[in-house]
C-alpha cells in the first residue's frame, strides 16, 4: 500500500503593486475620519460606479486605476490628483 500524497493546494499571491495611489487613498480617507462607504458615495455622486469591494482593493494595491478614475477619487477625497501621488 503506497503512503498517502498531500494534495497539493495551490494559492496565488495576491499583486499589491497594480497601482502607485492606494496607501494616499486609505491614508487621506482615514485622516479625514471618512468611511470607505462615504468615499464610495461620493464617488458615485460623480459618476463612478465603484463599489466598497473595488474601493478595498484599489486601497491595497490590487487594482489598476484609469485616469478619469484618479479624478473622481480625488474629488471625492476633496483633494488634488497630485496629493494622491504624496
Amino acid at each position: 500500500m503506497s503512503p498517502a500524497r498531500k494534495k497539493s493546494t495551490y494559492t496565488p499571491k495576491r499583486r499589491t503593486d497594480r497601482n502607485l495611489v492606494g496607501k494616499a487613498v486609505r491614508r487621506l480617507r482615514q485622516f479625514n475620519g471618512l468611511t470607505q462607504d462615504e468615499v464610495v458615495a461620493r464617488a458615485q455622486i460623480q459618476g463612478w460606479s465603484i463599489s466598497v469591494d473595488t474601493l478595498k482593493k484599489l486601497e491595497r494595491g490590487e487594482r489598476e486605476v484609469t485616469d478619469i478614475e484618479l479624478k473622481k477619487l480625488a474629488k471625492a477625497l476633496r483633494v488634488t490628483v497630485a496629493r494622491l501621488f504624496d
